[in-house]
């Protein structure tokens, strides 16, 4: 979960990074994270912001008060009840079990990503967007933390919106699993120890995942190649006629993706070189392996 929480960071770097303007409590990024179980393969599902939601019932997180289940769009069921109803929303939209969660807000992230030394991304194309004022040419670079922010929040690079900030997102997380390994990161312990504590934050809650835990999946996993890493985003039908510019999950589909995550199952195979259009085309999310998405 990455939420837009911004009041940890500076008013400097709030008009450095273009991170200012009002909160709305809310998960502006969701990926539902599936390792399988002989932990040679993780599958990654981008849920957007957007998508429409049955929020369960719940107490208001503020008021304390009960509140029936009620739709919504699934980046507003933190605001209404934490991180504890956001899980619930997702079980319950992907009839999966989440087992842990991690939740990054702004001061977060920037500081994860200037422990590592920063994180390197490509673009075959100039990225700008006039709300971020991210200003990418066509090449590599590597982003410090603050410029990090300002890539994986741009969703008015072109026309595909929400879609094209989820496959820059994406793209990022391999970037910066790659970096992991070709700086040994996890091999210093005192980056370790401070990275891991930056993920996992100060508060000890129901399913989140602690500095230890954190450190030792990371460990694990770190000598997986981007090939081994799969990804996609829930496959949409249209918006919703019910709820004002909702997303509306194709349920067939979305139930195809969400049974292979429950068996274990990869999500595509292990010679499959699809990948993904730049930008995106709106309901037709590919399905690809993380060395497509990578750099190199």
């Amino acid at each position: 979960m990455g939420t837009d929480g911004r009041d940890t960071i500076t008013r400097q770097e709030k008009r450095d990074f273009r991170a200012g303007g009002v909160a709305c409590d809310c998960t502006d990024t969701l990926m539902l994270v599936h390792v399988s179980e002989a932990q040679d393969r993780v599958s990654v599902v981008s849920l957007p912001r957007d998508s429409y939601a049955d929020i369960p019932a719940h107490r208001d997180k503020t008021t304390g008060r009960a509140r029936p289940a009620r739709p919504g769009k699934i980046n507003g069921a933190y605001a209404q009840g934490g991180p504890a109803l956001s899980v619930r929303t997702v079980e319950g939209m992907t009839d999966v079990r989440v087992d842990r969660y991690l939740q990054l807000d702004f001061r977060r992230f920037i500081d994860s990503v200037d422990t590592v030394g920063g994180v390197r991304v490509c673009t075959p194309r100039p990225l700008k967007d006039k709300t971020t004022k991210l200003d990418l040419a066509p090449g590599s670079h590597l982003l410090n933390g603050g410029r990090s922010l300002q890539y994986v929040r741009s969703r008015h690079v072109d026309t595909s919106a929400d879609f094209g900030r989820i496959q820059r997102q994406q793209r990022f997380l391999v970037a910066a699993l790659r970096g992991l390994r070709t700086q040994n990161v996890l091999a210093d312990p005192g980056r370790a120890a401070r990275l891991g504590g930056l993920l996992a934050g100060a508060a000890r809650v129901d399913r989140g995942f602690s500095t230890e835990q954190i450190l030792t999946l990371a460990t694990r996993l770190g000598s997986l190649p981007a090939s081994s890493m799969e990804f996609t985003t829930v496959p949409v039908s249209g918006f919703s006629k019910t709820l004002n510019g909702s997303l509306q999950w194709d349920r067939a589909k979305a139930r195809e993706v969400f049974t292979a995550l429950k068996q274990d199952r990869p999500l595509t195979h292990p010679d499959s070189g699809a990948r993904l259009s730049d930008p995106p085309r709106f309901g037709s999310p590919a399905t690809v392996r993380g060395d497509t998405l990578d750099c190199g």
